[in-house]
């Protein structure tokens, strides 16, 4: 992608652990095998050169661990924003809010959730049935170099990673 386009990396937070003590869903942290699936793919996502200019991160509990641990693991030198929009959103409402990102911003990483991470790269991306296991790492592409031009349809998907293949 050019200097006139867009990056978009989605990142499902890490698996959680449902045995845990905590009192709402939003407050459910990550369990061990998370911990380290977060470590690993922060790790590769450093290696690789592809670090985003900004990340939003749900306010989850989990979302929050899984960046923490990634950006740690990996050296990640990124300005966050933890968002209340990210969690229990839809995929509408996340195309809405790709919208408010400054267009200063090349390459933005949403950390967020499922179904909402499957049902947005299948919008984006015109169509195709995707999966995000949890601390998989996508990028889509957009051919714009404003935000509020990204829509449904217009996204190429450039990668998909999951963590059992790296960890």
């Amino acid at each position: 992608m050019g200097s006139n386009s867009k990056s978009l990396i989605l990142f499902r937070h890490a698996k959680s652990d449902w045995e845990a003590e905590y009192s709402t869903d939003h407050q459910r942290p990550l369990a061990q095998r998370g911990i380290n699936a977060a470590k690993a793919m922060g790790k590769l996502l450093a290696d690789s050169g592809q670090l985003p200019d900004m990340v939003f991160c749900s306010t989850a509990v989990r979302a929050k661990q899984t960046l923490e641990l990634a950006s740690t693991e990996g050296g990640w030198r990124t300005k966050v924003d933890y968002t209340d929009d990210l969690y229990e959103a839809n995929a509408n409402s996340v195309i809405r809010f790709l919208s408010t990102i400054p267009n200063s911003i090349q390459c933005a990483m949403l950390v967020g959730h499922e179904p909402t991470w499957s049902s947005l790269a299948h919008l984006l991306i015109g169509g195709a049935n995707i999966r995000f296991p949890t601390a998989a790492m996508s990028r889509i592409d957009f051919y714009y170099n404003d935000w509020r031009s990204v829509d449904v349809g217009c996204g190429q998907l450039r990668w998909l990673l999951q963590p059992r293949f790296f960890s």
